[in-house]
């Protein structure tokens, strides 16, 4: 047992404590997991709750665009048609959350082939035109099908269909015990999203990614087979989106699942503004940007400090993206690690651990 807690403490200060971006996300990690033991108002954490989400969906397009180059400006569809997969289920056929969210990330997923066919046959900004031409798309079919989507009202959700029914939010409770348990809930699903993200972008497949983006001809040369890791880009991204989307649709923040919120322009800009805000092309930068702008659109800007009134909160919000775009043209989430890169020690060896030690030896001697 000892030899256990050992290694594990080991590994812990080799792949955490002696890399300080790791370390500043791993205590990051931990006073968002602390927080409710402050016992914040309800609408705060509401609002953690968006970031939590929308922090997944920044990470699914961070992942097809800073990865692979394929530039979506149309990845609402995918946030959209995760929400509506769910509603519909949960509207027509009274099936539970635990099948109408996995049936709502599935359809997403395996729309992305269609979608992706022929999205890859172009490149630039005419591939850039034709993914923000799909949710516009979808809308066109959602107002179309009114009977069964509900026009631009939308699919209502009760609390009978919210992720934790059987609690209920108190009024005169500062931390509903409902609002506290889904916070945390999508605090875990971020972390585990996040988690799956970065390694597949750090796998062999990321690394194809990479080539495609950086020259894509010369991966060909190579014998890559581009079209297969492009939709793969896709669907993995869709993945991810639709899985924000599904879960956003039976959340606090969402009353309704209606085109206005799941399936506008304004939805499909929002991962893009988050992640150059944060770092394109990083994985954690989205993640970053994410909690900064909505934490400032929608706790900062709002009521509970600044009152601004709503329409004129991407004023507010933009204008301070742009100038630290300018300061920190990589993002503010880069600038941090680099600096934080700065103050990275190497440890000896014979500090990090008796395996890698005797991995280094190995390798030596051949």
């Amino acid at each position: 047992m000892s030899t256990y807690l050992r290694r594990i403490y080991s590994s812990f200060v080799v792949h955490v404590v002696d890399i300080p971006p790791r370390l500043l996300a791993f205590l990051i990690f931990l006073c968002l997991l602390a927080y409710p033991i402050s016992i914040p108002s309800d609408n705060l954490l509401k609002v953690l709750i968006s970031a939590n989400l929308l922090a997944i969906y920044a990470s699914s397009w961070d992942l097809l665009v800073g990865r692979c180059g394929q530039i979506s400006l149309g990845h609402a569809l995918f946030f959209g048609v995760g929400a509506y997969t769910t509603a519909l289920l949960m509207q027509y056929y009274g099936l539970p959350i635990w099948i109408t969210i996995p049936a709502g990330v599935l359809v997403g997923t395996l729309i992305a082939v269609p979608v992706g066919f022929p999205a890859i046959r172009v490149k630039g900004p005419y591939l850039a035109l034709v993914t923000m031409a799909l949710p516009l798309i979808a809308t066109g079919i959602v107002l179309a099908t009114r009977d069964i989507t509900m026009g631009e009202t939308g699919i209502a959700i009760g609390p009978e269909h919210q992720l934790f029914p059987f609690l209920e939010i108190n009024a005169n409770a500062i931390s509903s015990p409902k609002v506290v348990a889904e916070y945390y809930l999508t605090l875990i699903i971020l972390l585990i999203s996040a988690v799956i993200i970065y390694k597949i972008a750090n796998s062999e497949t990321g690394i194809v990614f990479i080539s495609i983006l950086d020259d894509e001809l010369a991966s060909k040369a190579c014998g890559i087979n581009v079209t297969r890791y492009k939709l793969m880009a896709f669907a993995i991204s869709s993945l991810f989106a639709s899985l924000a989307g599904a879960v956003t649709a039976h959340s606090l923040i969402c009353r309704a699942v209606g085109p206005s919120g799941f399936l506008s322009l304004t939805q499909s800009f929002l991962p893009v503004i988050m992640t150059i805000f944060g770092g394109i092309g990083t994985i954690y930068g989205p993640l970053v940007g994410a909690f900064i702008v909505v934490i400032l659109d929608g706790y900062i800007l709002g009521i509970e400090v600044l009152d601004v009134p709503f329409v004129w909160h991407p004023l507010f919000y933009i204008i301070p993206v742009i100038i630290l775009l300018i300061l920190w043209p990589r993002g503010i989430g880069r600038f941090i690690t680099d600096k934080l890169g700065d103050l990275e020690e190497a440890r000896d060896l014979d500090e990090r651990g008796p395996k890698i030690w005797k991995t280094y030896k190995k390798k030596k001697k051949k």
